[in-house]
């Protein structure tokens, strides 16, 4: 981040304050529980036993446990770095791509999350906005990664 940045009112950055290779280690962290795994899995009708049935899991899977939801770990580590980066400042979020879970995520695991500015350039439609590229990392706390993707958002340009 740029050093003499002034953050939106609400404390994302804009597209100028971004610097290509820096590395913000985001200050929230979130211990996952089974409530989080039981809701998300509902809200978005994903019955997979994988994740609400315990039973089946003990029995079943080489986990013995039930497995945090992937994508509720895929919001969760973008939700994070929302305070840090982007509140305020994001026109839409492009799209996601290299999506990965290379551990597991258990209930009581806590959280936290790194973002790297991968690259950015200006719009060529919108003057008043760019694109900034980020990789976004998860890890729990014994710093296992847990999920990773890269991430393309349309970023506001700091207002005249």
């Amino acid at each position: 981040m740029n050093a003499s940045a002034k953050p939106h009112p609400r404390g994302g950055l804009y597209f100028e304050d971004f610097e290509i290779g820096s590395v913000m280690a985001h200050r929230l962290t979130r211990t996952v529980t089974q409530m989080d795994n039981m809701l998300f899995s509902n809200m978005t009708l994903n019955p997979q036993p994988l994740h609400i049935d315990a039973h089946f899991c003990a029995a079943e899977t080489e986990w013995g446990r039930p497995l945090m939801n992937s994508l509720f770990t895929l919001g969760l580590m973008i939700g994070i770095s929302v305070n840090d980066t982007t509140v305020g400042t994001t026109i839409a979020n492009l799209g996601m791509t290299d999506v990965r879970f290379p551990a597991p995520l258990f209930e009581g695991d806590t959280v936290n999350v790194t973002t790297e500015v991968l690259s950015k350039r200006e719009s060529k439609s919108r003057p008043d906005a760019g694109i900034v590229d980020f990789h976004h990392r998860a890890y729990k706390q014994d710093g296992t990664l847990v999920g990773e993707c890269k991430r393309q958002a349309f970023m506001r340009k700091r207002p005249a």
